[in-house]
């Protein structure tokens, strides 16, 4: 069942749609300071990629799942069961690029995109910093494959950032713990070797693009990047750091999405 797959939850009173993707190894409730400034306005459509949170685990495929196109064909699958139209696709790291294959595949469906602190590419490319020398990356998933837990814990606060708060480290860290660590490393190899960077000039859908003054994940450059390479796109760089706005800084957030939404 498709309610099931993705653990759908729809919450909100208004007739316009806010679809809500979250990043790699987290869950719906890490949008859970955003939400509620959103529910008396839009529908909200909160999910979990399949693999993650409280999803279906018995029908991830891994060769499916090998590119971000299977979470998009999901999205786009849960769409037009519930017969959405003209959505607010909001998409958080990774997930936002997923997000993006969502509009470039279907742009009728998509009113806005909203990117928070995207990467369409990890690695460092000839002109092209996005922040990761392929030894970086290999050390890290070899790391995730020896000792999963151990990386959990090691990693979560260099993305969240924030050490003033450690609250927020210690859930993604729990987060990551709690997924299945086969399918965790199969989406890690797909996130962070994967490449996107040739979908952006086939946006056509008005883009957000939420960019962390300090992000050691998508630095400065990659949203630069990515704004430079969306024909249609507004970049606001928050004052917030880390690579989680959402949890660390949500009325900043909240108040960026707001005002683009407003204005739309």
């Amino acid at each position: 069942m498709l309610i099931k797959k993705n653990n759908i939850h729809i919450i909100g009173e208004g007739n316009e749609v806010l679809f809500f993707i979250h990043g790699y190894g987290c869950d719906q409730n890490m949008w859970r300071y955003i939400t509620p400034a959103f529910v008396q306005q839009y529908k909200i459509v909160l999910i979990d990629l399949v693999g993650s949170g409280k999803s279906d685990i018995a029908v991830y495929d891994f060769e499916k799942y090998n590119t971000l196109q299977g979470y998009a064909d999901d999205v786009i699958e849960i769409c037009d069961f519930f017969n959405f139209k003209n959505i607010n696709l909001i998409g958080h790291s990774v997930s936002a690029m997923t997000a993006a294959l969502v509009a470039i595949n279907r742009p009728q469906l998509c009113k806005n995109l909203i990117m928070v602190c995207p990467s369409p590419c990890y690695l460092n490319d000839d002109g092209y910093n996005g922040g990761f020398a392929l030894s970086d990356i290999d050390e890290m998933l070899a790391t995730m494959q020896h000792n999963y837990l151990g990386w959990s814990s090691a990693i979560a606060p260099v993305i969240v950032g924030n050490p003033e708060k450690p609250e927020y480290a210690e859930e993604l860290a729990q987060s990551f713990c709690r997924n299945n660590p086969e399918i965790a490393k199969h989406f890690a190899l797909v996130t962070f070797k994967g490449d996107s960077r040739t979908c952006l000039p086939k946006i056509t859908t008005p883009t957000l693009i939420l960019q962390c003054s300090n992000d050691i994940l998508a630095p400065l450059e990659v949203g630069n990047y990515v704004s430079n390479h969306i024909k249609h796109s507004t970049l606001k760089v928050l004052k917030a750091t880390g690579h989680c706005p959402h949890l660390t800084t949500p009325a900043e957030t909240i108040a960026a999405i707001k005002h683009y939404l407003d204005k739309s």
